[in-house]
Order: structure tokens, then C-alpha cells, then sequence
């Protein structure tokens, strides 16, 4: 048991550690922004969608009181009264208008997208129409899906055996508390699954989205506590004092957000953040050989194929890898996402490739010594290295002074200075 919550900790400080270099703090700040003008744009679409099915038509009151309850902390409600004006007057627009909130609400999606490829390493966004479409669906399914859900939670509880069975009503009631807390699940789920561009295992999202509900549920009850035994808000904006702490709560829910978004990245790394950090180099040699062991299975390399190997490598550091092995012209990218040898490496030099790593050399001192029992190549690597750093020790033999003045070597001479009078 002590292990085990030591491996969680150190989880925890990597996660924390990763939280901080992705700067999802300023992410943060910047997503807070973008939401504060997306706000009534989203509710618009959201009403939109639930007026275009007739089923739908009358639960967007409903679908709009039952978010500002359960997914706002208690001083959010003043907000609604003016944020349901704006929406309906938004609703009143010409074309162009809706049109122009339409894009405002895509945005919001696209700075989104941007903020989670960070996290998860990825430098190529969604381009043309399937970002459009993605971005769509995102905003239209979640309306879809809490209208039906109050469709169907309606339909149910005017069923007769509900009405008449005092247990059946209760117990249903008992279900629909947790609703709120299922519908943010599926909700985190779906953006940590659909918004990065690139493929999320459905257990890691769902966990993730465990997770920020979770806190989110959380940070409810701390804000509402805050509110409440810290009032002095209100004499310094009097009327004025539900935005700043909507503004506050906003930030606070992305903060958790991207939080969960690098618990989500992050367990797709396997046990990567176990291993400590070994060189550039002893990296760079484990993926040239499972490169050469892919080559004689007939099979492309991707971080999946590495992590699954037995060697556990952080996203990032198949990034630098994979692309200075392709400017190198030793790897190409295939059509299905991975890597395949391009080059006969019987043919490359090992000291041609450490000649021309952009890291320092290695040297025998700076190996790590954990790779001697599970790298069979790794004795006769360690050894050359320590040959060769007896070698340049020997040819390096001597005082500073016997290589700088010494015959054949002439001494640069200072610079003097030039006194002026």
C-alpha cells in the first residue's frame, strides 16, 4: 500500500509538473476570455438546435434553469436573468447577425482545440470542413442530449405506475439527483475525446471526465462557501458583483478542465512518467533499434508500438526524435500515421549520428546505469564510450598553458585599450 500511494504521488508532481510547463494557467486566463463572448452565442445555437426538433421546443426554459442550477455555483443565478435577455434578443438577429454569433461560438471551440494539442504535443490542427463539422456537433449534440434527457425523464415520471408506487417515485427521484453529475461526465467525456485532434482511448476520456466532475462538483461547494463567508465583494462592485465572480468561476472551471485534459494525455503515455529522464541520445539509440526490429516484422513504428515495447517514451520526446530522424533523412512518414526506416542503416556510421545530435555528446560518466540489465546492447555501447573518453583524455594530456603557448600554437593577443586624452 505505501508504494502504491508513492507511485501516486509521484503521478500527482509529474501531472503538476506537466500543468505548469503546457502554461494552462495562462491558457486559462485566455479560454476565460474567449467563453466570457461565447456565452450568449452558445445559448442561441443551443436554442436553435432544441427549437428545430418539435419534441424539443418547449424544454429550453427547462434545459436552461436546470444548467444555471446545477452547473453554476449559487451566486451564477443572477447572471441568468440577463444572460436569457441577451439570448433572446440574439435569437431576433437578421442572418448575418446569427451568422456572426455562430462564428463567435466557434471560436470559442477552436481556442479550445488549440489549448488541448498543447497538452497532448500535437502541431497539426483541423483544417476545412471536419473541423467545421466537428466543432458543429459538439455544440449541437450537447442541447440534443439534455433536451431529450428531460423529454424522457418527463415521459417517465408521468407514467402511471410512477405516479401510483410511492417506492418507484422515490427511487426515481433518487436517480435524477445524480443526473447533473452524469451529464458532466458525458459532457467532459465528449471534449476530451472529440476535441484534440488526434485519437483519445475512450476509458482514458471517461476517466478524465470522472475526474473533473468530480472536482467541479467540488469547486461548487468551495465557491458557494467563499460567497458566502467573504461578502465584501459586494460593497466594492454593489450591483455589478455577479460578473466578476462569474468571470472567477469561469477561469476556476478551466483551470479543472485542463487539468483533467493532462490526466487524459498523460495516461496514454503509459507508465512514461515512472521511468526517469535518461539522455537525448540513449532515446534517440532505443528508437533506432526498435526501428530495425519494426523493419524485420514488417511493421511501422508509432509511440504506441514504443510504449508497448517495454520502453516507455514521452510523447514530447517522440516528437524531437521522430522529426530530427526525418530531417536526417533516416525515417519517413507513412500514410498511416507511424514510421518506417528509409535508410540502410548497415550503411550509417555511429559516430556520424553522434557527431550531429543537437544535444551535448555523451560521454561514459553521463550513462545512466539502470540500462545495464535490460539493454542487451547497452555493455558494448558503455564500453566504447569509456574507450573512447580514455582515448580523448590521453590526446588532451597537458596544461593549459603547455597547449595555448606552445610551438605551433600561437597565442592571440589582447586587445588593448585606447586611452583617450
Amino acid at each position: 500500500m505505501p508504494r502504491q500511494l508513492n507511485q501516486y504521488l509521484h503521478f500527482g508532481r509529474y501531472l503538476a509538473r506537466r500543468f505548469l510547463e503546457d502554461n494552462c494557467i495562462k491558457n486559462a486566463a485566455a479560454l476565460t476570455y474567449t467563453t466570457l463572448f461565447a456565452v450568449v452565442p452558445v445559448m442561441t445555437v443551443a436554442y436553435a438546435m432544441l427549437a428545430a426538433i418539435p419534441a424539443f421546443d418547449q424544454v429550453g426554459g427547462q434545459v436552461e434553469a436546470f444548467i444555471f442550477k446545477n452547473f453554476l455555483p449559487a451566486s451564477g443565478a443572477a447572471l441568468q436573468e440577463h444572460l436569457s435577455a441577451f439570448s433572446s434578443q440574439a435569437r431576433q438577429l437578421t442572418g448575418a447577425g446569427v451568422a456572426l454569433l455562430m462564428v463567435t461560438a466557434l471560436m470559442m471551440l477552436v481556442n479550445i482545440e488549440k489549448a488541448f494539442n498543447a497538452i497532448w504535443r500535437i502541431r497539426q490542427p483541423r483544417r476545412g470542413l471536419s473541423s467545421f463539422l466537428l466543432y458543429w456537433a459538439v455544440l449541437s449534440i450537447g442541447p440534443l442530449l439534455l433536451g431529450a434527457g428531460f423529454v424522457v425523464s418527463t415521459y417517465v415520471a408521468s407514467m402511471s405506475f410512477f405516479q401510483e408506487g410511492a417506492f418507484l417515485a422515490s427511487a426515481w427521484s433518487g436517480m435524477l439527483r445524480f443526473l447533473p453529475l452524469i451529464l458532466s461526465i458525458a459532457a467532459f467525456t465528449l471534449l476530451f475525446v472529440a476535441v484534440p485532434n488526434t485519437r483519445v482511448p475512450l476509458k482514458f476520456g471517461v476517466a478524465g471526465g470522472v475526474l473533473v466532475a468530480l472536482l467541479f462538483e467540488g469547486a461548487k461547494g468551495c465557491f458557494a462557501l467563499y460567497v458566502k463567508l467573504f461578502p465584501g465583494y459586494q460593497l466594492i462592485y454593489g450591483a455589478f458583483a455577479a460578473v466578476p465572480l462569474f468571470l472567477l468561476w469561469i477561469y476556476v472551471s478551466w483551470l479543472i478542465i485542463l487539468l483533467g485534459a493532462e490526466l487524459v494525455s498523460n495516461m496514454g503515455n503509459g507508465f512514461a512518467w515512472r521511468r526517469p529522464d535518461y539522455p537525448w541520445m540513449i532515446n534517440l539509440l532505443v528508437l533506432l533499434r526498435l526501428f530495425l526490429l519494426a523493419q524485420q516484422q514488417g511493421r511501422q513504428v508509432d509511440l504506441a508500438y514504443v510504449n508497448g515495447s517495454g520502453w516507455s517514451m514521452h510523447e514530447e520526446m517522440w516528437l524531437q526524435l521522430t522529426d530530427w530522424l526525418e530531417s536526417e533523412s533516416l525515417i519517413a512518414r507513412t500514410q498511416g500515421g507511424g514510421y518506417v526506416l528509409c535508410r540502410d542503416l548497415d550503411q550509417v556510421e555511429l559516430s556520424a549520428i553522434l557527431e550531429r545530435i543537437p544535444e551535448p555528446p555523451l560521454t561514459h560518466e553521463s550513462l545512466p546505469a539502470a540500462l545495464s540489465g535490460n539493454q542487451d546492447w547497452f555493455a558494448g555501447f558503455s564500453e566504447a564510450l569509456a574507450e573512447a573518453d580514455r582515448a580523448r583524455r590521453q590526446a588532451l594530456r597537458g596544461s593549459v598553458k603547455h597547449w595555448l603557448l606552445s610551438d605551433g600554437l600561437v597565442a592571440a593577443p589582447m586587445p588593448s585599450r585606447e586611452v583617450s586624452s
